[in-house]
């Protein structure tokens, strides 16, 4: 007589252990989170420091892509910026006559304040070193306010070329190859040599300490399951024995799916699931894709 067990990821799953059938209330595939890394610049890949299976951290440099034409590019920025900045004036060397003028205008207004107070000479006199005294602060303060509208007019000039620096700048980061993720590489998509293009993949990576076990669940058993709870997940070990891990539900689908394609009977098939997500530490034994049982 044959008995058909549905479990959660539509697999009948029998597995004998000392002579005793075991039943999984569900089965799933392993996944984890991948990321594929793109290229952020253009040109030729000079050098790349990466292979399959490699360990990575964040921070971690791989290579570097052909940066020479930016960096060409910076140096005329930068010519540029000098020459616009070279036309600055020297605004207290431009002043220092002025100030001169100033300063003995000054004294000749306090010798004949003196003399006026001795009779000596006539106020008229006074009165006229007080007017050479403002008139030249004021010339101090027009050529003040003239060579400082020319220096920020220049400034203002030079903005455009230091921000299109540090686009540059940025692009010419860009061309190292930093890795900005832990995990390791699945696939590596490019080789030293080889032309890379802005978005283009360069390679896949996932962090597999912790990997996350896709099972599927039927209505029956929503009741028996919630977020937070711990489960026994199963793996297919040597001689018919499984390894057992713990595990945390940490995601259950509100919506019904059909069973995966693989299960073989149309029966089956036809039969609504609903997935879960079931995360726990990798010891290094489990890989992406791998078949295993949860048992509640």
């Amino acid at each position: 007589m044959k008995t058909f067990l549905l479990v959660s990821a539509g697999f009948l799953l029998l597995a004998s252990c000392n002579g005793k059938k075991t039943v999984s209330d569900a089965s799933g595939t392993f996944e984890g989170l991948e990321t594929i890394v793109s290229a952020e610049a253009a040109g030729r890949i000079n050098n790349l420091n990466l292979e399959e299976g490699q360990l990575l951290k964040a921070g971690d440099t791989l290579g570097h892509i052909d940066s020479v034409q930016l960096y060409l590019k910076k140096k005329q920025l930068q010519a540029q910026i000098n020459a616009v900045l070279g036309k600055k004036p020297d605004i207290p060397a431009q002043l220092a006559a002025y100030r001169e003028q100033l300063k003995q205008a000054l004294h000749e207004q306090e010798r004949l304040s003196n003399l006026v107070k001795a009779d000596a000479a006539t106020p008229k006199q006074l009165d006229d070193a007080h007017a050479q005294v403002a008139i030249i602060r004021k010339q101090i303060a027009a050529q003040e306010s003239s060579l400082g509208i020319i220096s920020s007019g220049l400034n203002k000039e030079a903005m455009p070329l230091t921000a299109q620096v540090e686009q540059l700048n940025d692009q010419l980061s860009k061309s190292n190859l930093i890795n900005q993720v832990n995990g390791t590489v699945l696939t590596k998509y490019v080789e030293a040599g080889e032309m890379a293009a802005v978005g283009k993949p360069l390679y896949k990576i996932a962090d597999l300490s912790t990997i996350i076990l896709r099972a599927y669940f039927t209505s029956n058993q929503l009741s028996s399951i919630k977020l937070g709870q711990k489960v026994k997940v199963l793996v297919d070990a040597a001689e018919g024995q499984y390894k057992t891990y713990e595990g945390v539900i940490e995601w259950i689908s509100a919506k019904a799916e059909f069973t995966p394609k693989t299960i073989q009977t149309k029966e089956e098939r036809a039969n609504l699931v609903y997935a879960a997500k079931i995360k726990l530490k990798n010891d290094g034994y489990l890989k992406i894709g791998m078949y295993a049982e949860v048992s509640l």
